[in-house]
């Protein structure tokens, strides 16, 4: 068991952690990967290189702690709207209510998406992307079929296969032409048209 003097240290420490992390997130979400250094993230965090290099061996090391953190933050929603127990359709809402509410406000989820786009520059293994929503998404919809709402001749799998691209696609697309200041616009159509379109 750690003493009681360690413990300051360990919680200095894991502050310091999650303030680069968060700094280099905001880096990564506003310039992508390829122009972002360690430097760059020590002067956002107002620390040394040396400090940065003390807790990330480097940027691939950054980028996928940023990337895991993005993940990190999907249970916490799905478990607070698991918990209010709504209806299946209601479900399905309000899980991309929350996404969309994630892919606006917390630059870690900005960030994370960036890098999963720009995987293909970064010298390290990132988590796969999209595969966990589908399933999770396919589950929704097969709850929404046995309710009797789902529209005929569409299976869950095809459903939340459509669900994550359009999802996905739509944010990068606020992303790139607005930062994201027309996502809530663009959420709502995509809830008409997509969304609305699931039921009979």
């Amino acid at each position: 068991m750690p003493s009681s003097r360690a413990e300051p240290k360990q919680e200095r420490a894991r502050r310091t952690r999650a303030h680069i992390l968060e700094m280099a997130a905001e880096l990564f979400a506003e310039r992508g990967y390829a122009t972002v250094t360690l430097q760059d993230v020590a002067e956002r965090a107002s620390m040394t290189k040396g400090a940065v290099y003390f807790h990330y061996k480097n940027k691939e090391d950054l980028a996928v702690a940023v990337v895991q953190e993005h993940y990190a933050r999907w249970p916490v929603i799905l478990e607070a709207v698991s918990a209010r127990e709504l209806p299946p359709y209601e479900a399905l809402v309000a899980v991309l209510d929350r996404v969309t509410e994630a892919f606006r406000d917390d630059v870690v989820v900005q960030a994370g998406a960036r890098l999963q786009i720009e995987r293909s520059l970064i010298d390290a293994d990132l988590p796969e992307p999209y595969v966990g929503w589908e399933d999770y998404l396919t589950g929704l919809v097969e709850e929404i079929e046995k309710a009797g709402e789902l529209r005929a001749g569409v299976t869950p799998r095809s459903a939340a296969r459509v669900l994550v691209s359009a999802f996905f696609g739509m944010q990068h697309v606020s992303d790139v032409l607005s930062r994201r200041s027309d996502l809530a616009e663009r959420y709502a159509e995509l809830r008409t048209v997509v969304l609305e379109g699931l039921r009979d």
